[in-house]
């Protein structure tokens, strides 16, 4: 027998936008957020190395881990946007510290968010809404470009709506950008705007929303050698100063300059070459 139109319809409008999975029980410490249907995965084993192996940015950590303790405990608490060079361990401090602080403050959870879902992003905190749980909302490598109004759902959910950020999320992002825009981008808004200040200050506002600015710059050769060094003693790795420095710094050399990530990827290729587990 064949369906009623109606209900056709209906069938093929649920196929085309399918209804929200449920909330999870939050058991997990970290979950995905992801559309199509609106859903929060779980993640069973998060990417991250120990906090006190991040080297060089103590000032961001002490302020990072404060905010974030406050938070954990019930206690107003800042975004907060970590903005500078690429490979300085701005996605890694974030994670490596909501795993310490997750030991002792179980109902503190990490949510990532794509830079691409942001137009979903209140209906991921529908679901986050009125929870006991405390929830760090992540986006990772947020910026956009002249024609990108996704900005435009994060304002609003910052600070500018009129239900505004939950009292238990806090939202963290990096970005290799301080305002979030290329900076071609905001010369050319002032040049070619009818009214360049309110153009540029349209384009700039969202990055003011983030009550913590922390800002990652490129390390020294003490401080990429120091970095391999922990890694090295947190392992088990032997290896001799002498040698390591030969070697890391003929590594940083065929890489073109000295980071977090370059100081991690050498290690990897050392634990790699004297057979050293990671995991």
């Amino acid at each position: 027998m064949m369906k009623d139109p109606l209900e056709r319809i209906a069938a093929a409008l649920e196929r085309l936008a399918p209804p929200p999975h449920p909330a999870p029980e939050f058991t997990a410490s970290a979950f995905v957020w992801m559309t199509e249907p609106d859903r929060l995965t779980p993640v069973s084993r998060v990417n991250r190395v120990d906090v006190d192996l991040l080297v060089g940015i103590d000032r961001s950590r002490d302020t990072l881990m404060a905010n974030t303790e406050r938070f954990a405990r019930g206690l107003p608490a800042n975004n907060a946007l970590l903005w500078g060079a690429r490979g300085m361990g701005k996605s890694s401090l974030v994670k490596a510290i909501h795993g310490k602080l997750h030991t002792e403050h179980p109902g503190l959870k990490i949510v990532e968010v794509q830079r691409e879902d942001l137009p979903s992003i209140g209906r991921c905190l529908a679901m986050l809404r009125n929870r006991d749980e405390r929830f760090i909302l992540f986006c990772d490598d947020l910026s956009f470009t002249n024609d990108d109004a996704h900005y435009k759902s994060l304002k609003a959910v910052l600070d500018g709506g009129i239900e505004g950020r939950p009292d238990n999320v806090v939202l963290y992002a990096t970005s290799n950008r301080r305002h979030l825009m290329p900076r071609d981008m905001i010369e050319n808004e002032r040049s070619s705007a009818i009214n360049p200040s309110e153009s540029v200050e349209e384009k700039v506002s969202l990055s003011d929303r983030f009550g913590l600015w922390l800002g990652f710059h490129p390390c020294d050769q003490d401080a990429y050698l120091a970095m391999i060094r922990g890694y090295c003693d947190a392992y088990g790795v032997a290896i001799s100063d002498e040698e390591l420095r030969a070697e890391a710094i003929e590594w940083q050399a065929t890489r073109g300059g000295r980071s977090g990530r370059v100081a991690w990827q050498f290690f990897t290729d050392l634990a790699g070459r004297k057979g050293v587990h990671l995991s």
